[in-house]
């Protein structure tokens, strides 16, 4: 079962300065309707002016997962190094112990970003953080896995090259990109027990009998495949976790 969630319809975050919207219930957004979906516990696309920053205080047990669609962001987080993430990379801080006094700022020209949030499977690892640069190989015509917690994804295992292996998660879980350009469609296929969540950062695709416009979100609860058709060159986010 596909549902749609119109952008017009997401949360915001009146706990925070930060242009945000919330796919789920997120600190000061509080939604009955909108919890989580499967593992995935957070969904939020947000704005930052020049120079601005949003920030969190404690997390553990989660993978913090950062994808920059526009500009450029620069993290801090404590006991970590500072990294520079530039639009199209993307950014893996699994929080396991805990992670504290953790920032993302913008750079001089802003930044735009969509950051999920997925639960770890086992609770107590050792915190990491990763990042992965843009265009290390197209995501054009299909689904192309960023981050896993497969083992079967891992580049050795299947013979690809280095340059296509997804950063790690801690949890059974994928997030995935596509841009699918007007009049072409990407596939998906995921196993029983998995839910699947869509969000569309650009453009206007139609799956099934839906149609989805730029900044809607989509839950797929019992759905095996998916196909997304783009009207209109599309830019795509989707995460796969166990329902």
């Amino acid at each position: 079962m596909m549902t749609i969630r119109r952008a017009a319809t997401l949360g915001t975050n009146p706990s925070s300065d930060v242009n945000m919207r919330c796919h789920f219930a997120f600190q000061g957004y509080q939604d009955a309707a909108h919890i989580h979906e499967g593992r995935l516990r957070v969904a939020n696309t947000a704005v930052l002016r020049p120079g601005e920053c949003f920030r969190l205080e404690r997390e553990h047990d989660v993978d913090i997962v950062t994808w920059v669609q526009q500009g450029e962001l620069i993290t801090h987080t404590e006991d970590f190094l500072p990294e520079t993430v530039p639009a199209g990379a993307l950014h893996v801080l699994r929080t396991g112990t805990a992670c504290t006094d953790m920032a993302w700022h913008a750079g001089a020209d802003g930044a735009s970003f969509v950051q999920l949030w997925f639960l770890a499977d086992e609770e107590g690892m050792t915190p990491c953080q990763e990042i992965r640069e843009a265009d290390r190989t197209s995501s054009e015509g299909g689904f192309q896995i960023l981050a896993s917690g497969f083992p079967e994804d891992d580049p050795e295992e299947n013979d690809l090259p280095d340059d296509a292996a997804p950063l790690t998660l801690s949890s059974r879980a994928r997030f995935l990109l596509a841009t699918i350009l007007t009049g072409e469609g990407a596939a998906y296929d995921t196993a029983e027990g998995r839910d699947l969540y869509l969000i569309l950062v650009s453009g206007n695709v139609k799956i099934g009998n839906g149609e989805l416009a730029s900044g809607d979100g989509a839950s797929f609860e019992g759905e095996q495949q998916i196909v997304v058709i783009a009207e209109e060159t599309a830019v795509v986010l989707l995460s796969d976790v166990a329902a």
